[in-house]
């Protein structure tokens, strides 16, 4: 029986190699084709492909088993739930991968996108440029249809040049720019602040005006320090939590 392909992944050895691992996963896993096959590679294999030892697989599966993206069988083997819900609160480690992950395993819808002088509130991100790439998507519950957030992202135009935006539909914007352009991002860096539904958001959203949401601007350099993207995202905010980890160095 063919077994699922995972995405590859550079582990960064300052945070856990099992949350790394998961957050991969979770994403190659959320971002996957209907054709795609449901049965996982057993876990001498994935930790094999991850370079990890078979007990940090373990525990990286057990994360996504508790989460319901997974199932485990006795003799049978692990298997991914096409069903299970993909809401769930995401906590950020300090990995690319988790920011993948958290944008990953929604419906998505690519309402318009063009080129656009760059506005005010990005603007201190692109010093050097006259005008930006700009994606607008709306994303969805798969079991719902029920949305969730709506997502504007301001790219640099020689990037913008490489995106097939079919890929938006499929992929984050991170992973798109990583692992399709091959853009060298060297870190992003996120802002969440509580704000009122303005009209636009108030309609995608199926919200009341005024009501709370969540603001996300997460911005993405590459490694020589440059922007490459920023995306500003609102979600709603009865479905969505951050927990942010600080590890003592």
């Amino acid at each position: 029986m063919t077994s699922f392909a995972p995405d590859s992944i550079v582990l960064n050895r300052k945070l856990p190699l099992w949350y790394q691992v998961s957050q991969s996963l979770r994403a190659s896993i959320l971002g996957r084709s209907p054709q795609d096959p449901l049965r996982l590679p057993t876990e001498e294999r994935l930790a094999q492909h991850y370079g990890v030892s078979v007990l940090t697989m373990r525990q990286a599966l057990k994360e996504l088993e508790d989460e319901g993206l997974i199932s485990r069988h006795r003799r049978r083997g692990t298997f991914i739930e096409p069903a299970a819900r993909r809401g769930t609160p995401v906590r950020l480690l300090g990995s690319v991968d988790a920011i993948v992950a958290q944008q990953s395993g929604m419906t998505t819808e690519l309402l318009d996108r063009g080129r656009t002088a760059v506005p005010a509130e990005v603007a201190e991100y692109f010093p050097d440029l006259a005008e930006v790439a700009t994606y607008h998507r709306l994303r969805c519950d798969e079991k719902s249809g029920e949305p969730t957030n709506h997502a504007r992202n301001y790219v640099r135009p020689a990037l913008a040049r490489r995106i097939d935006p079919q890929d938006l539909v499929r992929w984050p914007m991170t992973k798109v720019l990583r692992d399709v352009v091959g853009a060298d991002i060297g870190r992003i860096t996120d802002t969440v602040e509580a704000r009122l539904a303005d009209p636009e958001t108030a309609r995608l959203l199926q919200v009341p005006l005024l009501s709370p949401i969540l603001h996300y601007t997460g911005v993405t350099y590459d490694a020589a320090g440059q922007v490459l993207d920023v995306a500003v995202i609102h979600y709603r905010g009865d479905r969505f939590s951050f927990t942010v980890t600080l590890e003592a160095t």
